[in-house]
């Protein structure tokens, strides 16, 4: 047993802290609640009962276990696409809802995870729970991906994308109407001091960069394309939330809840509308798009049409 300090992931909050903890361990809730019992698990550093509500970014300290790395099992995810394939890639088209990879505190499903159920063969390269994921998507946030499948495409990806060779498009729904409507945002980005599941600008933090241009604009909101040009941990997110403009259903951010109430979105809405980058192996320039979900294309109706005083 060892004293183990785990932030409460954004797929988590809400839970009883006997059912975010066994998710996140894989112990049974019984142990947990004996552990709670015990006064051995603090939740911000205070002890809890075992019918405690976590919140996002909280931090849960305990004695447990070590834990074991988590692998990909195969597990068919409805609505999951394959936007493309060949001998050395594939690009799916991920829903919200859905990790890139198993990890600690993630029981739901997994585009590796998917991948094995679809019987796609991914490369070897990267840690076991990882292995050909050359980028991630947050599990709320939709669209492109690209896994490689072989491991010199894994290797020439991943410099890709740390090289910054790669574009990227995301569409973001914001809440007010950004000023200018094109711009960049570079401030730098690293773990929030208090809450540890988060990102935030911090001094000291990573150079991040995101530029952005206005689209539409609505009465309560506006719609942007927007190109980050480093690849940091919620970079869009935090961004537009720095500037006083989270994402539509972005609670963790700050997203004003009456919005995510009249649109009905359980997420943020951002999506990774477009992937463009040379194949990895014959070199040749290729451009993948998804198109926006269901959520998304509702929230964006119900805003075009709802004035918001």
């Amino acid at each position: 047993m060892s004293l183990r300090m785990l932030p409460v992931p954004d797929g988590l909050a809400g839970e009883r802290i006997d059912v975010a903890l066994s998710r996140m361990t894989g112990l049974s809730r019984s142990r947990v609640g004996e552990l709670c019992a015990l006064g051995s698990v603090r939740l911000d550093g205070a002890r809890v009962g075992k019918s405690e509500r976590v919140g996002a970014g909280a931090m849960v300290e305990a004695d447990l276990p070590a834990p074991r790395a988590p692998e990909p099992a195969a597990t068919p995810v409805e609505g999951l696409g394959l936007l493309y394939e060949d001998e050395d890639i594939v690009v799916v088209d991920k829903p919200a809802g859905v990790a890139a990879h198993p990890s600690m505190g993630w029981d739901g499903p997994d585009v590796l995870g998917a991948l094995k159920a679809m019987r796609v063969r991914v490369a070897t390269s990267g840690a076991a729970e990882r292995q050909g994921i050359v980028s991630r998507l947050d599990v709320g946030t939709s669209g492109v991906m690209i896994v490689a499948k072989g491991e010199q495409a894994y290797s020439v990806l991943k410099r890709a994308f740390r090289e910054h060779d790669v574009d990227k498009v995301y569409h973001a729904l914001v809440q007010g109407h950004l000023d200018p409507s094109s711009g960049t945002i570079d401030a730098p980005i690293g773990r929030h001091p208090g809450r540890q599941w988060r990102m935030a600008i911090v001094d000291g933090g990573r150079e991040s960069v995101t530029h952005y241009d206005v689209v539409e604009l609505m009465p309560a909101a506006c719609l942007a394309q927007v190109r980050p040009q480093t690849g940091r941990t919620h970079q869009i997110r935090v961004h537009m939330a720095a500037v006083g403009h989270p994402c539509v259903g972005d609670a963790a951010y700050g997203a004003d809840p009456r919005l995510s109430g009249r649109t009905g979105l359980a997420r943020q809405w951002l999506h990774a509308r477009e992937l463009a980058l040379a194949h990895p192996i014959t070199g040749e320039r290729m451009t993948f798009r998804s198109p926006y979900p269901d959520d998304l294309v509702h929230a964006l109706d119900v805003l075009r049409r709802v004035p918001w005083a």
